[in-house]
């Protein structure tokens, strides 16, 4: 065997140290060096404050804080602000100005941009207070169309970790469900080669091929056909593919992601017919920029595809950025207590009208016109039952837990003054109806275990008897748990 002598380990040493100082190896590190995370912000709706910092927005002051950017940074992510309905508090300090956001009754995700260059360099994420398996045990019940709404806004660096992956598939199933139920049969165009003649021959195709080559007997032809869209299923179908198989793999034992994946496998089986195929970018913005979208409900689903196709729908994995989105968390509170509602009242038969499709709107008609600001009365749920009448009002708030389980006295004096306002406009909306026995109630949500605890003492539901005119009106402030019905 040759040994290795002193010289060779020399010129091996050499060699080395020219790799290591080379032009190539620098570049092979600096591909590999993984790049700045974003910051991503993290709140609470109705949660405390969130201070933003100008390290990250703003170029760096002399003396510390935001100098003259701030102004430039409310500007740049105002529309941002506004979807999350944050409420903003500009102060100052020893080191200048401070910004504070304060999370109002929308969850969702937003980028923020820079002061300077106006470009995405970090997000804003407000999650629900009452968790994120309250959110999906709702959506759950009341529909995934319900308030969840995207916004026509860049990406948000970094909200995948943070968001499961529910929260953007749920809408975009129902987007795909909403698309396959208006895609009607409908005649196409087809171009194919038959034996028997059908519907127009091809005449120069046919002279050029078949009729050179001794095939006379294959006629190229083209005629229409009774067809429901084989294209658009077949690229539907992979989204709802790669939808199931996302959510398995990043919903664990996820409750809500295991119930959305059992919805897309059962709308996978209405697509056996056609073969699974990705949609490519350009045929969505074919179809999007088409004669093709006769209802809202096709151009968003195709909206969508685009999405998954992007890998932009999913959220739930590690480094992963996500869509902007924004969800109204009354109006979902208001969904859940209007199914609840719908459902006691079918039992006895009973008539619902709801304020939000605008059944229970009672005008007011002011001799000043400086008040015509509040021009309706608008209940949102009023129930007729025989001589009986139940006026209830959903109240997305934290009032009615404060007062059970910290009592009246000891409640801040302006969550007082708050709950106090909703009981007010609740007795006016009862003073419209003359019936022999009136309800109005308060619904608040709370948490399960707020719930079970206040229901073992028999006190999530607080009743009052009110005497005024000749008439009675029982009053009632009830908790309800988010995401479960209650019990009367």
């Amino acid at each position: 065997m040759p040994s290795v002598t002193h010289s060779k380990i020399g010129s091996i040493d050499a060699m080395r140290k020219a790799v290591r100082h080379s032009p190539a190896h620098k570049i092979r590190r600096y591909v590999f060096h993984s790049p700045e995370q974003k910051p991503l912000f993290v709140g609470t709706d109705h949660g405390n404050p969130i201070t933003i910092s100008a390290e990250y927005f703003a170029p760096k002051q002399q003396g510390g804080g935001w100098g003259p950017f701030a102004e430039s940074f409310l500007r740049a992510n105002d529309l941002a602000f506004k979807h999350l309905e944050l409420q903003l508090e500009v102060g100052a300090s020893s080191q200048g100005t401070i910004i504070r956001l304060h999370p109002g009754g929308r969850a969702g995700a937003m980028p923020l941009c820079s002061a300077q260059t106006q470009q995405v360099v970090g997000g804003i994420i407000i999650k629900p207070r009452f968790g994120w398996g309250g959110v999906g045990e709702v959506l759950n019940e009341v529909g995934w169309h319900a308030s969840l709404e995207f916004a026509d806004l860049p990406m948000v660096p970094g909200s995948g970790r943070e968001v499961p992956p529910w929260v953007i598939a749920g809408p975009v199933i129902s987007r795909l469900a909403a698309l396959l139920a208006q895609v009607r049969r409908g005649y196409r165009v087809a171009h194919e080669t038959l034996t028997k003649p059908r519907g127009q021959i091809i005449w120069n195709e046919y002279l050029a091929g078949p009729l050179r080559t001794g095939m006379w007997h294959q006629l190229p032809c083209t005629f229409p056909e009774l067809s429901n869209d084989p294209q658009l299923r077949s690229m539907v179908r992979w989204c709802l593919e790669r939808l199931r198989r996302g959510l398995l793999e990043t919903g664990g034992n996820d409750k809500t992601a295991t119930t959305l994946a059992m919805v897309a496998e059962k709308l996978i089986g209405l697509l056996r017919d056609v073969h699974s195929r990705m949609p490519r970018k350009a045929e969505i913005e074919a179809r999007m920029g088409g004669s093709y979208l006769e209802h809202d409900a096709i151009r968003r689903g195709i909206e969508a595809m685009g999405w998954v196709a992007d890998e932009r729908g999913l959220g739930g994995g590690r480094e992963l950025d996500g869509l902007a989105w924004h969800l109204p968390l009354s109006e979902l509170w208001e969904s859940f207590v209007e199914m609840i509602v719908r459902r006691e009242a079918s039992l006895v038969g009973a008539d619902v009208r709801c304020g939000r499709k605008l059944e229970t709107v009672f005008p007011i008609r002011w001799t000043d016109s400086s008040l015509r600001g509040m021009s309706h009365l608008v209940p949102d749920f009023v129930v007729r039952h025989r001589d009986q009448v139940k006026i209830i009002d959903a109240k997305y708030k934290a009032h009615f837990s404060e007062l059970d389980e910290s009592g009246w006295l000891k409640m801040a004096e302006n969550s007082r003054e708050a709950h106090r306002a909703d009981f007010h406009q609740v007795l006016a909306d009862a003073a419209l109806f003359d019936a022999k026995q009136t309800t109005v109630t308060l619904v608040y949500p709370l948490r399960h275990s707020t719930y079970e605890a206040l229901s073992a003492r028999k006190r999530d539901v607080v009743r009052a008897d009110l005497s005024f005119a000749g008439r009675t009106i029982q009053a009632e402030l009830r908790g309800v748990p988010f995401g479960a019905e209650w019990n009367n």
